[in-house]
Formats: C-alpha cells, structure tokens, sequence
C-alpha cells in the first residue's frame, strides 16, 4: 500500500523522497493485457460512452487496484480529471490535487511543489537528494533519443517505450537505469537504420498498440516522439521547479511549439503525425499546428485500445507514400 498513483507526470521526485512507489496510472492500462476489458468496466460503472478511453482506463486502473493515495493533476492535463477522481472517492481513495500553472509562473508552480511536500511530508533537502540522484538516468534518456535520431540505432518503438517509462521509471530508477543502460550498450553494436522517411510524432501516446509496428512497416521511422520525450525531462534545469516549469506538455500548445519546431529542423524530420484521442479537448489544438507547422501533417485519430483500424492505417500508408515521392 505504498504505492502512489497519478494520472499524468507530477515532481515523481516528491514520491520518491517519501519512500512511496511511483506509478503513472496510464502505464497500468495501457499495458494491461486486457485495457479493453478495463474499458468495459468503466461503461459498466457508468462512464458515457463518449468520455475519453484514457480517463475510462484510468479509472477502472484505480478501481481494481491498490494505491495508498491518488495524485489528480487538475489544470494542465485532461479536462475531465476533476470528475474522474471524484467518481474514485466513491472507491475510497484520499486524492491530491496538483495544478501546473496555465501561465507557467515560478511562485505559482512552488506552491504546488510544496503542498504536495507538505501531504508527503517532505522537506526541501530530500526533495533535492533525490532530484541530483535522478539526474544520471534523466540523461541515459538524452543518450536513448540521441541514439534514435542522430545515430539511428534505436526505433521509433523502442524510444517510446522507454521514454514513455520515465513518467514514474517502472516504479524504480535505479532497476530502470540498469536495464536502460544494458539497452543502449546493445543498441550501439547494431547497424544503423536506413529509413526511406523520418516521421515525427506529436500529442499524447497513442492508444494503438501496433502504430510503430505498422509505420516501421511501411518504411518509415518515428525519430521524434515529442510528449514521451518531455516525460524524461529532456532539459538541464537549476532546481526541481525549473525542471517543471521547462516541462512543455501542461502548458498549452504555444508552450509545446518552440520545442516541436526545433526538433523539427534539428532531427531532418520530412513529415509529422499528430495524433488525437476522441473525445479529448486537444483534438481542437490540431487547428494551431496545422497553421504553424510547416511540414506534411496527418492527424490520425485513436478511441479504444488495439491494433489500427483499417482507415487508419490507409491514411498512413497514403501519407508516406506521398512523402517517399
């Protein structure tokens, strides 16, 4: 009953200091040999068919699990957070709000940080101890994705996986850096690969359980992976708080642009993919890339865990085909 539940990344360091076990709910359903299942379970509860499938999965996550408590991070993640945890209550869970500030100001996100010390009773000296500890396997992700884009030794599969990870380290770091640095001594004895397209992927992981498959499939390679790469915190940052504050992903999409553009040009990227989960508040957000990203993009819409629908992957293998050419 150590364990510490969260519906999206939050100062995993905090979670550590207190001696708990992370866990990112979304790693829990998403792997979960039965995620579908899990969907269904939600419906059975009473969720609308029309809620997200993440927040569905989330919840029967926390339903048939055991956490000590819940961390609900209610401003910079899904709009639905705040009646998800309250339908958790009725399951008998403590919940911990937390709030990444929309206008990303310093004082404001402290707050947070110290509240959430405060519930787990811990102080600025340990927060910091394990901040400094964590910075060794928050720089075997830089090496992974460097690995993947510069080196091309590494698929766009394997760097989500790993990436996607670092949001509560498999619930320990030091076992996760262990294997992660046995990976990347493998990785570095391979050939490297000769894709035909280089793609970029933005918004949050899919839901599709064979999306790298299929594009990897098609000739071409996924060698930005933008929201799995901010899970690592892919910036060298003074302090925690810096650390969050230089966090893109619960600041909107003008907060996310600058870094998606650079990596753009940086990584020799011919085309993007964005993706968007139905039902999500983000879908409306494809309307500012679209304006400002100046390369071939595909939204490509996911509902329910599995493998690509029929229409979806159609869609795909157009647009690869179109930048083959």
């Amino acid at each position: 009953m150590n364990r510490i539940g969260f519906t999206t990344s939050i100062p995993v360091e905090i979670i550590l200091a207190a001696g708990k076990i992370p866990v990112d709910l979304n790693n829990i359903f998403i792997e979960h040999p039965q995620a579908q299942q899990l969907i269904t379970q939600a419906e059975e509860a009473g969720y609308p068919r029309n809620t997200c499938g993440w927040v569905k999965g989330l919840y029967a996550v926390a339903a048939t699990h055991d956490f000590e408590s819940l961390i609900a991070v209610m401003q910079g993640d899904c709009s639905n957070t705040q009646a998800l945890m309250e339908t958790l209550v009725l399951k008998g869970y403590k919940i911990m709000p937390f709030a990444y500030p929309f206008d990303r100001e310093r004082k404001a996100l402290e707050e947070q940080f110290n509240k959430l010390m405060a519930f787990f009773n811990v102080n600025q000296d340990e927060l910091l101890a394990v901040w400094r500890n964590l910075k060794h396997v928050r720089q075997l992700c830089r090496e992974l994705d460097l690995m993947t884009w510069r080196d091309n030794l590494i698929s766009g599969w394997e760097n989500h996986r790993c990436l996607v990870s670092s949001s509560d380290f498999n619930g320990d770091p030091a076992e996760y850096a262990d294997k992660l640095e046995t990976f990347l001594n493998e990785a570095r004895t391979r050939k490297p690969f000769k894709d035909q397209v280089r793609l970029a992927y933005i918004g949050v992981p899919p839901i599709f359980t064979d999306f790298y498959e299929v594009v990897e499939s098609m000739g071409a390679r996924v060698v930005f992976n933008e929201i799995q790469r901010q899970f690592s915190m892919p910036y060298e940052a003074a302090d925690p708080v810096e650390q969050y504050l230089l966090y893109t992903y619960p600041y909107g999409a003008f907060a996310r642009l600058p870094d998606i553009t650079h990596e753009l040009a940086l990584r020799d990227v011919d085309g993007v993919i964005h993706y968007t989960q139905t039902f999500c508040f983000r879908q409306i957000e494809d309307i500012i890339y679209r304006d400002k990203i100046k390369l071939p993009l595909l939204t490509l819409e996911g509902d329910k865990p599995g493998k690509l629908d029929s229409r979806s992957r159609m869609r795909l293998e157009s647009f690869i085909s179109m930048l083959k050419t």
